[in-house]
């Protein structure tokens, strides 16, 4: 049986991909694309619907380019998640020797915010928690690297503004930085604008959780 062009090609393709024996790297350039293609996918169709053949064709690779590097759709999204984590892990840390108390703590809500990096994060995230059930696995990825470390992040400032003396010692980090993080996706749902969350949420929170300055006791002249 003849063999299709695009079968051909395929081949052709897979062929050049191989390393020679040399030894010759892998083509970060290509990875990158693949990986990229592989995210907006996630986005536009969520993972069930997500095809390897649709990658491929945004990508511009062939299908054995691309198995050649990850050899189930699994893999390759696990891989295209960590890309995305690697790239934020920066802004999960917070130096707050520059900022007054109130200040650090509105940073640390606005950084809860999940399009602080990625503006597809809502989507992203509604997707695979719309695959809890036949895909856990991708809901608990999303757990560790993209929700612990930024309501952890609150839950850290916090503990700094305890030991400086600004809020109470007995606040509830834990529903604290939950009810921030909640804020967003309830703003996002409700169709409202999520710029204005971290000022708002502290102008609510931080009249309860903040210690008052001690007040001065006067001097009695004799």
């Amino acid at each position: 049986m003849a063999r299709t062009r695009e079968a051909a090609a395929e081949e052709h393709a897979a062929t050049e991909d191989t390393p020679r024996p040399g030894g010759r790297p892998r083509d970060a350039a290509l990875d990158e694309a693949i990986i990229l293609a592989t995210r907006r996918r996630l986005v536009l169709d969520g993972y069930s619907r997500m095809t390897i053949g649709d990658i491929a064709a945004d990508a511009k690779v062939s299908r054995p380019t691309l198995y050649r590097r990850w050899s189930t759709k699994f893999e390759l999204t696990v891989d295209a998640l960590d890309y995305g984590f690697r790239k934020q892990r920066d802004s999960y840390e917070l130096d707050l020797s520059g900022l007054e108390p109130r200040e650090a703590f509105v940073e640390a809500v606005h950084r809860l915010d999940p399009t602080y990096f990625n503006p597809d994060a809502m989507i992203l995230m509604g997707n695979f928690a719309g695959e809890a059930i036949r895909t856990p696995e991708l809901l608990e990825i999303l757990r560790k690297h993209a929700v612990e470390p930024r309501v952890e992040l609150v839950e850290s400032v916090l503990t700094q503004l305890q030991e400086r003396g600004a809020v109470h010692d007995d606040i509830d980090k834990h529903t604290i930085a939950s009810m921030c993080f909640g804020s967003y996706f309830a703003a996002f749902h409700r169709g409202e604008s999520m710029a204005e969350i971290p000022e708002a949420v502290v102008s609510v929170l931080w009249p309860v959780i903040a210690k008052k300055p001690a007040a001065r006791r006067r001097t009695t002249k004799h």
